[in-house]
């Protein structure tokens, strides 16, 4: 079995790049959320991603590169990353975009925590205690101290469900990466994204199981579809080729480098989550975001740092075969 590539530089260009566009894509559905139901959303863009990453995949060795000998994981991971995104995106619906961005944060720590028994990498006892550092901040923005929140406990959980399921897809990715194209592992992607939607289409496309009044959130996931507008094209036109883009990117990031050193690059999401709440939704997070974001990054940094310290040669000390 052949071993997948150590580029540490080429990861974190494609993983700043993969989250600059999912920043977008994140914005730009909460625009549509008022109007579209989730999975019509989610079908739309999937179509169009899939023109885009076909595209990448001829770039890659063309249609042999979708040949697998591991079908099923590659259906577990598309489940889990559809499972991830809608999750979050129903989050989105009805929180702030930067306090469900800064919640959803929580999926490099559980990245990090999940690469020591599924990938048997080492993570130290500094990193560890950076990795809890980071889980109070996650309990900073939820306040389960308090009892009159302005949003449900289980809406305030979702963005966490779903970073959890996001670093199950990302460690997975990192295994099927040994064997499988980035634009491969995208393809699959957005084909598994276009089946869920059409399920939803199938079963709750005309809205009937649509509640009178149970929430934004689940208005969102269970109303009917409708005839996309013509002023919203030039969006669902972008969201498609945005996705497309960040399912390449961040399979070919967590391809190309170990997930500790990946996984603190996807901090750059929050600070533009802060920017589009606040120019595009008029947005501006409390004093217990502004917090728990501080904490999160701030573990985040540190577990970067450690990783980099770790990998840097000793002196005295002879590196074998070119790798840690």
């Amino acid at each position: 079995m052949s071993h997948s590539p150590d580029r540490p530089a080429l990861g974190i260009l494609f993983i700043c790049l993969g989250v600059v566009a999912i920043s977008v894509n994140d914005m730009l559905i909460k625009l549509l959320s008022g109007g579209y139901p989730l999975h019509q959303i989610v079908g739309m863009r999937a179509v169009i991603a899939l023109v885009v990453t076909f595209g990448l995949l001829s770039r890659e060795g063309g249609l042999r590169g979708l040949r697998t000998d591991t079908p099923w994981l590659h259906v577990l991971r598309g489940v889990l990353v559809v499972l991830a995104n809608m999750t979050f995106y129903l989050a989105v619906a009805a929180l702030p975009l930067a306090q469900a961005t800064a919640l959803f944060f929580a999926a490099p720590l559980f990245i990090t925590l999940l690469s020591i028994p599924l990938l048997r990498e080492k993570v130290g006892p500094l990193r560890l205690g950076a990795v809890l550092v980071g889980f109070l901040g996650v309990l900073v923005m939820q306040q389960p101290w308090k009892a009159d929140l302005a949003q449900s406990r289980l809406v305030l959980t979702l963005p966490v469900i779903a970073a959890l399921l996001y670093a199950l897809m990302q460690v997975l990715t990192r295994r099927l990466g040994m064997r499988s194209p980035a634009a491969a592992l995208a393809v699959y992607l957005q084909l598994t994204f276009l089946a869920v939607s059409l399920g939803f289409w199938l079963i709750a496309g005309n809205g009937r199981f649509a509640p009178a009044d149970e929430g934004e959130a689940l208005d969102f996931l269970l109303r009917a579809w409708i005839l996309p507008r013509t002023e919203d094209l030039w969006i669902i036109l972008t969201l498609g080729v945005l996705s497309g883009l960040v399912g390449y990117a961040l399979s070919a990031a967590y391809r190309m480098a170990d997930v500790a050193v990946v996984a603190p690059f996807e901090y750059v999401g929050l600070p533009l989550a802060i920017l589009w709440g606040w120019l595009i939704f008029g947005e501006w997070p409390g004093a217990s975001v502004w917090l728990g974001c501080l904490l999160i990054v701030g573990a985040g940094l540190f577990v970067f740092l450690r990783e980099r310290a770790r990998a840097r040669p000793q002196p005295g000390r002879r590196r074998l075969w070119g790798r840690r």
